[in-house]
């Protein structure tokens, strides 16, 4: 009962927010309209179970009158005013249509209220980054936002309104059953409405044992939650590395990979097929017996002209629903091990993002400060890698405003490991970097991220393609070397794998070009570039941009001459070089 609780208090954490929210009243309101519904629905097998005790009770008198009218009109029985069948099921349908249809609003409304939240909180703070470097227990964001929250709505919704039209169901159709069920004695003991117990003991029974034969699927089912997206995960990162895998030759090696991880898929789908066929084995035999149970245990009354026929189908289908409505559990258990996973895999993923928000509100790793200066300055910078070796001990620089310098050293000594630490971003070291306030800053990675979307889009980014003239982007655009993509500019494409790496850096400056940071960081931004390229690049930058600092990593020696001064990260330490 304890892990119980807590895993429903798992799922309220996850659930409760959105029904507080600025959305709360309309949702509250479609809900109650889907309450209703669902409500209605039980009050219409309510009525039909009172409608086939008529219609049967006409057959078994060869009533053909009574017939006609139950199925096309009305009649008055004993039962009271009885609608003709047809008008019963148009309303039956028309209430199961749009009980659907306003369920299906209610998911959609619900799963992109929690998406949009699970999203900015991901990306606040950029506890995405953090995440990936300090946690790798919490795989694959990516399903757990698509979905994982799609799996939890759409199942809390469906669990919770089966659970209530279940217990609603029971409420209604065991007073039916207790009037029709009658007396029962047994070895000198009147039980007054025996089916009632009858049907309790067997639900119950059915509960344990299904419990006892399906409870493997709940670790089962979250581990294939993770196996399914390490695989999916692996084809994306090959579609997205083709390029270089082609080159390498490398597609055997890929390919042992994507069988070894689809390996894992397979052996846990084995196991949940083994699970499942036991617990499908178990229901379904609990179904079957199901069907002619209530007629064995009613039978007795039938036989001795307690009940005509009509009394014994009305008690068979009152005994069903009673009995399906205490078998809740049982039918829906292999969907609670799913939604149980699907919780646990959410608030896992929800406690790595409050952890590493967290932990960048409390100022783990490298502090960047914003004040009201002119200069940019380390101070005491510490960095490390996350197995914990060192890579930078007691840094301190100041880097005035409009200045060049460029930052050198062997690769893998931490220089850009230093620029990620100047952004703020490095959550292994400590010490602080001092900014300007309000200043713009600009990183332009050796590989520069292209979004989805349009070439335009892929320009202005990180701002919105809104913020510039068609004239600018076109202007930047061509300086960069790239005026022959001036005609694709609003055209969609996977641009990171169309262009070239050279061709990659060079919407990185035509960026530049628009953006016109401040503080403009390149990490061998021009590695894909020929010298002569390259050379175009840092002219182009200091004749358009003459205000902006320049911070450079390159390797080139023929990059110096475009920086004031240099800074070199040797043995662990920076120190003052030549340019």
């Amino acid at each position: 009962m304890r892990r119980l609780g807590s895993f429903l208090r798992d799922a309220w954490r996850i659930a409760g927010p959105y029904w507080r929210s600025e959305e709360r009243w309309r949702a509250r309101l479609l809900l109650g309209v889907v309450v209703a519904l669902n409500l209605s629905l039980v009050g219409m097998n309510v009525l039909l179970s009172y409608w086939n005790r008529e219609f049967f009770n006409s057959l078994q008198e060869k009533d053909a009158e009574a017939f006609w009218q139950l199925l096309f009109l009305w009649r008055q029985t004993e039962s009271g005013p009885m609608p003709g069948f047809v008008f019963v099921a148009a309303l039956y349908i028309l209430i199961a249509v749009y009980q659907l249809y306003l369920r299906q609003a209610l998911q959609i409304r619900w799963r992109s209220w929690l998406t949009t939240q699970v999203l900015d909180r991901w990306l606040a703070d950029r506890a995405y980054y953090r995440i990936a470097l300090t946690d790798p227990g919490t795989d694959n964001p990516d399903q757990r936002i698509a979905e994982d929250l799609r799996f939890f709505v759409d199942n809390t919704l469906a669990l919770g309104l089966g659970l209530m039209r279940s217990v609603v169901t029971l409420a209604s159709f065991i007073l039916v059953l207790w009037s029709l069920s009658g007396p029962a004695t047994i070895l000198g003991l009147t039980i007054p409405g025996y089916m009632v117990w009858v049907a309790l003991a067997y639900s119950v029974l059915g509960t344990l044992l299904a419990h006892w034969v399906g409870r493997a699927l709940i670790p089962l089912n979250f581990n294939q939650q993770r196996v399914e997206a390490d695989f999916r995960y692996a084809l994306i990162r090959f579609r997205e590395n083709a390029e270089g895998i082609a080159l390498y030759g490398g597609e055997a090696g890929e390919k042992r990979g994507l069988v070894d991880r689809f390996g894992a898929v397979i052996h846990n789908w084995w196991a949940i097929m083994v699970a499942t066929k036991r617990l499908t084995a178990f229901t379904a035999t609990y179904a079957q017996a199901a069907v002619v149970f209530p007629f064995v245990v009613a039978s007795p009354r039938y036989f001795s002209g307690a009940i005509p026929l009509g009394g014994l189908t009305q008690t068979a289908s009152a005994f069903a629903e009673v009995q399906g409505a205490l078998s809740w559990f049982v039918d829906n258990y292999a969907a609670l091990t799913e939604w149980r996973a699907t919780v646990k895999r959410i608030t896992g993923f929800a406690d790595a993002i409050a952890a590493a928000r967290g932990a960048a509100a409390e100022g783990a790793g490298v502090r960047a400060q914003a004040e009201p200066r002119e200069d940019l300055v380390l101070e005491d910078i510490h960095l490390a890698l996350p197995d914990g070796r060192v890579l930078l001990e007691g840094a301190a620089a100041e880097i005035g405003r409009g200045e060049a310098v460029l930052l050198t050293g062997p690769s893998g000594s931490g220089k850009s490991t230093l620029f990620r630490a100047i952004a703020g971003i490095w959550p292994f070291g400590r010490g602080r970097v001092r900014v300007p306030a309000g200043a713009s800053v600009l990183f332009l990675p050796q590989r520069p991220y292209l979004p989805l979307g349009t070439l335009r889009r892929a320009v202005c980014y990180p701002r919105d393609t809104a913020a510039f003239p068609d004239a600018a982007v076109r202007e930047a655009l061509a300086a960069a070397g790239l005026g022959h993509l001036a005609a694709r500019l609003d055209e969609e494409d996977a641009w990171d794998r169309r262009l070239s790496g050279g061709e990659q850096q060079r919407v990185a400056l035509a960026r530049a070009l628009l953006v016109r940071p401040d503080w403009l960081f390149l990490d061998e931004a021009t590695a894909s570039l020929d010298p002569e390229a390259e050379a175009r690049f840092y002219t182009l930058l200091r004749e358009r941009l003459p205000g902006t600092t320049l911070v450079s990593i390159a390797h080139r020696p023929a990059v110096a001459q475009y920086h004031r001064r240099a800074l070199r990260v040797l043995h662990g330490r920076l120190v003052p070089a030549a340019p």
